[in-house]
């Protein structure tokens, strides 16, 4: 149990603080350069532990799905997150993303009409995109730009969800293998992007960021990401998403000096309280049948 709980707080620690460090890079570095950077040195780290363990021949089968997932869950919500965060605060760019396990509770419904969705879960669904909405609405500064930035971030997370299901629905391979070639394949998508946009100047602290961005909080999650769902399951792993905004919010408060609004703890607490209750941890009892008495 320890080991468990010790694994899933230093994800979540690690994770957490993806924000703050794009948020630091942003500052030198367009979106599109960014994200091409952290996924090339995320696929170093992943292909050089796949050589490690003796395990090349199984990236072959993975470079399909590999593109699909490295341009859909990676590309493209990473640049949309790294863009969002040129308007917004790390901590509200966190907070927005928790709310990938309710597109993924949405979109089950879409892929699978036939499962029907009532009572709690129904009520977890309405108020985690209730908190959605809250955090949208907040920009302690910025106006319209603000707004628009939180909602690149949500979109982001749709992005999250439709490639969550489809490596649970679609997929026979996974772990460092598909990870490795999603990467890869996803820096290759941002190259052309990243070329465009080859910045004059980069300061050491934009430039230390995206090289602990990419190394840390993305390929070594990864493999930590990796060990919790193959020794806890992915029933446990999915607290992740419980912790990981409450570090950036942590993050981006101490380390940042972002301030901390009514509007992100709100839709921070609505957005949870929705994950709980949509996931199914929460189920109403069930009525005990009436008996008619003689």
């Amino acid at each position: 149990m320890r080991g468990y709980v010790t694994l899933l707080l230093a994800l979540s620690a690690i994770w957490g603080s993806s924000y703050m460090f794009i948020k630091v890079g942003v500052r030198d570095l367009a979106p599109a350069t960014l994200v091409d950077l952290r996924l090339t040195l995320a696929a170093t780290v992943l292909l050089a532990f796949v050589a490690v363990r003796g395990r090349f021949r199984g990236l072959r089968p993975a470079v399909r799905p590999g593109a699909v997932v490295g341009t859909v869950g990676m590309a493209v919500p990473f640049a949309l997150i790294s863009w969002g965060e040129t308007h917004i605060d790390s901590g509200i760019a966190g907070v927005a993303n928790a709310s990938v396990p309710i597109f993924v509770a949405l979109l089950a419904l879409w892929f699978a009409p036939s499962e029907r969705v009532r009572g709690m879960r129904l009520a977890g669904l309405a108020v985690g995109l209730s908190g959605v909405a809250v955090v949208s609405g907040v920009h302690p500064s910025g106006g319209g730009w603000a707004v628009v930035g939180t909602l690149a971030v949500v979109l982001a997370s749709l992005c999250y969800a439709v490639s969550a299901l489809y490596v649970q629905r679609r997929l026979s391979v996974g772990g460092p293998e598909l990870a490795a070639t999603s990467t890869l394949c996803g820096a290759v998508v941002m190259l052309p992007f990243a070329l465009a946009q080859i910045p004059d100047h980069v300061g050491w602290k934009p430039l230390s960021s995206v090289v602990v961005l990419g190394v840390v909080a993305t390929g070594v999650a990864t493999l930590l990401a990796n060990r919790l769902i193959g020794a806890h399951g992915p029933a446990r792993a999915m607290l992740v998403n419980y912790l990981l905004p409450a570090f950036a919010l942590l993050y981006g408060v101490s380390i940042l000096g972002e301030p901390l609004t009514f509007g992100e703890v709100l839709g921070f607490a609505l957005i949870l309280v929705g994950v709980t209750l949509a996931s199914g941890a929460v189920r109403l009892p069930r009525r005990a049948p009436l008996t008619q008495t003689p």
